[in-house]
């Protein structure tokens, strides 16, 4: 399994570029990251990351309007995968969509899957020789309460060989293990949280004697 950077920043691609296999945007990060010129951005980005896998997202509601941008972005390269969502506002699916842009050898990375019906008809979509991605949101699925483990167990039973899974939406460090466990072949994880990666396996005692002396030192100035 190999960890994806998810991050809007040119900064966090340039710092952390050596600890990631890929690049994965999103609409949102993009927002937070302040993004005006899409374009533009996607070629600076696409200067930084040496040509390692990089997601940019459509943005269109409209099945003709996905299609267009969807052309247009994956014109910027081959290691561009074109993140589609599986359904657009209105809850209408985008499987033909991508069915036929998959037909057409155009790489994909389908996003905000969250159920396994959505697993299931997706994955078929996807062409045996393309290479895609499906990105499981895990940790939405967490959020409300489910395991998410049974979700990307499915998804590797149903995908193509060109189709990898992705744990997206990661919340902690103990999801890196539970998506290497489950045969996940991709995680995308925030720059903190790849930062995290380092207390992987740290001794205990240790980690609980360091976050007494975090609290003393942080509680310096106060009085009773």
């Amino acid at each position: 399994m190999v960890v994806y950077l998810d991050t809007g920043y040119l900064s966090h691609m340039k710092s952390l570029l050596w600890r990631v296999a890929g690049i994965t945007t999103n609409p949102s990060i993009l927002k937070a990251a302040v993004v005006k010129d899409y374009t533009g951005f996607a070629k600076e980005v696409l200067e930084i990351i040496e040509g390692k896998p990089v997601s940019f997202e459509v943005f269109s509601d409209d099945m003709e309007g996905m299609e267009s941008q969807a052309r247009e972005i994956a014109s910027w390269g081959d290691n561009v995968y074109v993140k589609i969502p599986c359904t657009n506002t209105k809850a209408e699916s985008t499987a033909l969509l991508i069915r036929k842009l998959s037909a057409e050898g155009i790489k994909l990375n389908i996003t905000a899957v969250m159920t396994f019906d959505q697993i299931k008809n997706l994955a078929r979509c996807l062409h045996p020789q393309t290479p895609s991605i499906l990105s499981i949101f895990c940790g939405r699925i967490a959020d409300t309460g489910r395991d998410p483990v049974p979700f990307i167990t499915q998804a590797s039973r149903v995908k193509h060989a060109a189709t990898k899974i992705l744990w997206a939406s990661t919340r902690e460090v103990l999801n890196f293990k539970q998506a290497q466990a489950c045969g996940a072949d991709i995680i995308t994880m925030t720059p903190d949280l790849i930062k995290k990666l380092d207390l992987s396996g740290k001794d205990l005692a240790l980690y609980s004697l360091d976050t007494v002396k975090q609290f003393y030192e942080d509680a310096k100035g106060l009085t009773l």
